[in-house]
């Protein structure tokens, strides 16, 4: 689903309604959950280049709403007190930062794509197995075996 711009729109355009629903319905507010389904639209479009990886790109719009609307309470129930960490601005962190994001994303690549896919999904976009299994037609035996594969080659890498 590699898809330009213009066919990026006209796709959101089409599924924006029931984004924006099904976030309302969670939220019960609608000014809240306009931010969502544009935090989701960007999120989207940020994965643009992978989309095609997913069965169903509609479901996997369906789920990062509802996991961004799920965040939104949460975050209102606890506050939105956060720690900052003061990040040191030297070159030379700056650099080994820079190399080891480099380092981690090679190691991500170095799995099999399926085993990219389900570790992504799971640790980067934060979804469940079950809705993991959903998006990509995998069953959720099948979802956990490729985590589990992926999860020992990268903890071999670091022995």
């Amino acid at each position: 689903m590699n898809m330009n711009p213009k066919a990026f729109e006209i796709w959101i355009k089409e599924l924006r309604p029931q984004l924006f629903l099904l976030s309302v319905r969670i939220l019960g507010d609608e000014d809240e959950a306009e931010d969502v389904v544009q935090d989701t639209v960007l999120k989207l479009w940020s994965m643009e280049e992978r989309l095609d990886e997913y069965r169903s790109p509609d479901a996997l719009a369906r789920v990062i709403t509802r996991r961004l609307s799920l965040n939104a309470i949460r975050s209102k129930r606890h506050g939105s007190l956060r720690l900052e960490i003061p990040m040191s601005d030297s070159p030379e962190d700056r650099m080994i930062d820079e190399e080891e994001e480099e380092k981690e994303k090679e190691l991500i690549r170095s799995l099999p794509d399926k085993q990219q896919v389900v570790l992504r999904m799971k640790h980067i976009d934060g979804m469940e197995v079950s809705e993991i299994a959903q998006v990509t037609g995998m069953s959720r035996d099948a979802v956990r075996q490729n985590l589990s594969r992926a999860r020992k080659k990268i903890v071999s890498f670091f022995k």
